[in-house]
C-alpha cells in the first residue's frame, strides 16, 4: 500500500515547503493532501512523483458554484499552471462542508468538474465529509447522514457515482 500525508500549513516556523517534500521522499510517503493551493508548496511538488490531493476551500465554495468562469480561473491558477510535474489525484472541493455553505457544495464540485474536463485534465473530482455527518453507523450497511446533511450531500453521492469518483 501507499502511505499519505496531510500537510498543514498553519503554524509558526514551519520548514519550507521544498524541505517538505524531500521530508516525504526521505520517508517513503507517496501522497499528499493539501488543503488549499500552495504556490510554494505546488512548485515543491514539481518533479517529485508525489500523487497530490489538493481541496478547494470551503470558503471558496459559493463564488465557484456561482460561475463557471470562476472555476475555470481556479482550475487555471491552481492546477493546470502545474500539471507540468506535479501529479494531481483528486480536486477535492471543499473539506467538512457545513450545512450553511451545503447548498453551493454540487454546484461547485459540477463546475470543477467542467473546468477540469475541459482543460483536459484526468483528475477526479470528490469532496471529504466529517465523521459527525452520518449516524447510526453500527454496522455500516445502517449507516445514514445526519438530516441537515442529507439535502445536499444525497446529490453529492450520485454526482460523483456517476463520475465514478
Amino acid at each position: 500500500g501507499q502511505i499519505g500525508v496531510c500537510y498543514g500549513m498553519l503554524g509558526d516556523t514551519l520548514p519550507s515547503p521544498s524541505d517538505v517534500v524531500a521530508l516525504y521522499k526521505q520517508q517513503n510517503i507517496q501522497r499528499m493532501r493539501l488543503y488549499g493551493p500552495d504556490p510554494g508548496a505546488l512548485a515543491a511538488l514539481r518533479g517529485s512523483d508525489i500523487e497530490l490531493i489538493l481541496d478547494v476551500p470551503s470558503s471558496d465554495l459559493e463564488r465557484l458554484a456561482s460561475s463557471q468562469t470562476e472555476a475555470d480561473k481556479w482550475v487555471q491558477e491552481n492546477v493546470q499552471s502545474y500539471r507540468d510535474g506535479v501529479r494531481f489525484r483528486y480536486i477535492n472541493v471543499g473539506n467538512e462542508v457545513k450545512p450553511s455553505v451545503g447548498g453551493f457544495l454540487l454546484q461547485a464540485m459540477q463546475n470543477i468538474e467542467n473546468a477540469v474536463s475541459g482543460a483536459g485534465l484526468e483528475v477526479k473530482v470528490s469532496t471529504a465529509i466529517a465523521t459527525d455527518t452520518t449516524t447510526d453507523t453500527s454496522p455500516p450497511s445502517q449507516g445514514r447522514f445526519r438530516d441537515e446533511y442529507k439535502s445536499f450531500l444525497e446529490p453529492v453521492i450520485g454526482f460523483l457515482a456517476s463520475k465514478q469518483s
